[in-house]
């Protein structure tokens, strides 16, 4: 009975939205519960960037991705998994992954993506791109968001976990302004896009990725 409870609760929260927060270029991103600017002031933390590789790598790519984005899931399905076998993991790229909000749903996939901690952000989130397709296309707010909280299930979260994430307010809206800050500074216009060592590029195919980076570490 509790159980059926706390998902009921969590069901709920695509229900109360009260308040929001938009970007600068207007998107508007409902929040789960209403949060007062006094209170964000007041116990807003630092966004964790999420990093994969050596500190020192002689490449840092950034790469700037929209959960919702199907070019990001087909970037995460078919480049990445060598990118970070041949170069992340041999400490020659240090990556970055920056979500991009376009809309509330690939906000809530972010929310839950984080809500996992550090250590298991990049499982997640090759399961929500790998699960794209299903609950990105969900008939409802309800139907997506149900899909995504089986996604933090078998990532080990649980329902009291998943609700609490994605009541977090205050967070959703730090994330926002953090999203705000480095879209204008890096003049993010589209999903992926990698920014290499500071010289920004487009969605690139593996092959055309590794004549970027091999360039870059034959000068290093």
């Amino acid at each position: 009975m509790q159980k059926l409870s706390l998902f009921l609760i969590f069901l709920g929260l695509v229900y109360i939205l009260q308040s929001g927060s938009e970007n600068e270029n207007g998107n508007k991103f409902d929040l789960p519960f209403s949060v007062s600017a006094e209170e964000a002031s007041e116990t807003v933390k630092p966004i964790a960037e999420m990093v994969q590789g050596d500190e020192d790598a002689p490449i840092e790519m950034i790469e700037y991705a929209s959960f919702t984005c199907p070019h990001c899931a087909t970037f995460h399905a078919d480049v990445y998994p060598e990118l970070k076998v041949n170069y992340i993991d041999k400490g020659l790229v240090r990556f970055i992954y920056r979500e991009v909000y376009f809309d509330k749903y690939g906000m809530w996939a972010s929310m839950i993506a984080r809500c996992a901690g550090p250590d298991k952000f990049f499982g997640m989130t090759d399961q929500i791109y790998r699960k794209q397709s299903v609950w990105a296309r969900a008939e409802s707010d309800v139907a997506i968001v149900t899909e995504l909280r089986k996604i933090g299930l078998l990532a080990g979260l649980d329902e009291t976990q998943l609700g609490q994430c994605l009541q977090d307010g205050v967070k959703l809206r730090a994330l926002v302004e953090w999203y705000s800050e480095n879209a204008k500074r890096d003049e993010i216009k589209s999903t992926p896009t990698l920014v290499i060592n500071g010289e920004k590029h487009s969605n690139q195919s593996y092959e055309k990725l590794t004549e970027i980076l091999d360039e870059i570490l034959e000068k290093s």
